[in-house]
């Protein structure tokens, strides 16, 4: 029993092509547009005026450029080079056509960004295939290209999306401020540095005076907005790039100042406070102020930073007792 030969469907071309034949002979123009003429996926315009081609070429958006090599007032070569100086045209395959078979007129078109050289007028079916080669290479690199332009414009939102989600990872919902984390990484590196320098660093430690009594008679939400004001005040007042101004927690600010003397840092810490009573926020009969301690050191192999923290907070701790909205300061052992 003879077995049937399985069927197979037949391959099909999805490339269409838009030619354009640049050549100021007519008759060349009709001899091409019947040998393309019953070809359904090949559509051709031509153009006999090569002063436009580059403008018609911007219309068309052509796949395969027909380009003749001599034509009045034109350099074919010279037209050639234009189509590869162009973004419309710079990727579009382009076959020249020539009245001879020349092997230096043939180099001088490649060099000059040709992709294809006919002999005029060449044959129906070799016309027909390159045109169909050249439109599908064309095509596919176009195709290629897009997938690549959207390749990196998802990567270059991944990468905006991983900068922002790890800046928000580091800032304070309420105040804009550095966080408790960061401030933690931030002081940890600080101290490595100015060990390695034997420089300088300071810290402020600041609590907003009485918040919880505050809190308790305007409400949170207004405690929040008083947050955020006195947030925007110690930022002011710490501005220079290598400056931290954090979000200790709840009513606790801290501000890491590199390269800064005791005297330096108290002047800041006085001008916070200052800037704080200036808000004129009403509390009860009085208004809202901030109490600060601060501490500077050199750092040795014996201190940590958290002893620095607990330098600047015990400071704070004294600023608080001696009546609060002031200033205290605390001097390391180094």
């Amino acid at each position: 029993m003879t077995q049937e030969p399985e069927l197979v469907p037949p391959l099909t071309d999805n490339y269409s092509s838009m030619v354009l034949l640049i050549d100021d002979q007519i008759m060349v123009c009709e001899a091409v547009r019947r040998a393309l003429a019953n070809e359904p996926d090949i559509s051709l315009h031509f153009c006999t005026d090569p002063l436009r081609a580059m403008t018609v070429a911007d219309e068309v958006k052509p796949t395969v450029i027909l380009q003749d090599l001599v034509m009045p007032g034109v350099d074919g070569l010279h037209l050639v080079r234009e189509y590869r100086k162009h973004a419309s045209t710079r990727a579009v395959p382009v076959i020249v056509l020539s009245s001879k078979e020349d092997p230096a007129t043939k180099g001088e078109a490649f060099a000059a960004g040709a992709n294809d050289y006919l002999v005029k007028l060449p044959d129906r079916i070799e016309l027909i295939a390159r045109i169909r080669y050249h439109t599908r290479a064309y095509l596919d690199h176009v195709q290629r290209d897009a997938a690549y332009r959207a390749l990196r414009e998802s990567q270059r939102q991944l990468i905006s999306a991983n900068l922002e989600l790890e800046r928000l990872t580091r800032i304070d919902g309420l105040t804009g401020l550095g966080n408790r984390r960061y401030f933690d990484e931030y002081l940890a590196a600080e101290w490595k540095r100015a060990f390695r320098a034997q420089s300088p660093l300071s810290l402020l430690m600041i609590d907003a005076d009485n918040f919880k009594r505050y809190n308790d008679t305007y409400g949170h939400m207004a405690g929040d907005e008083v947050l955020k004001q006195i947030a925007r005040v110690i930022q002011s007042g710490s501005g220079r790039s290598t400056d931290l101004a954090a979000r200790y927690g709840g009513e606790e600010f801290v501000v890491v100042l590199v390269d800064t003397l005791l005297e330096q840092s108290s002047a800041i810490a006085e001008r916070l406070v200052q800037g704080v009573r200036e808000l004129n926020i009403p509390h009860g009969p009085d208004r809202v102020t901030i109490s600060v301690g601060v501490a500077t050191a050199v750092p040795t192999a014996d201190e940590t930073p958290n002893d620095f923290v607990n330098a600047a907070d015990l400071a704070l701790f004294r600023a608080k007792s001696g009546g609060r909205n002031r200033v205290a300061v605390h001097m390391s052992r180094s």
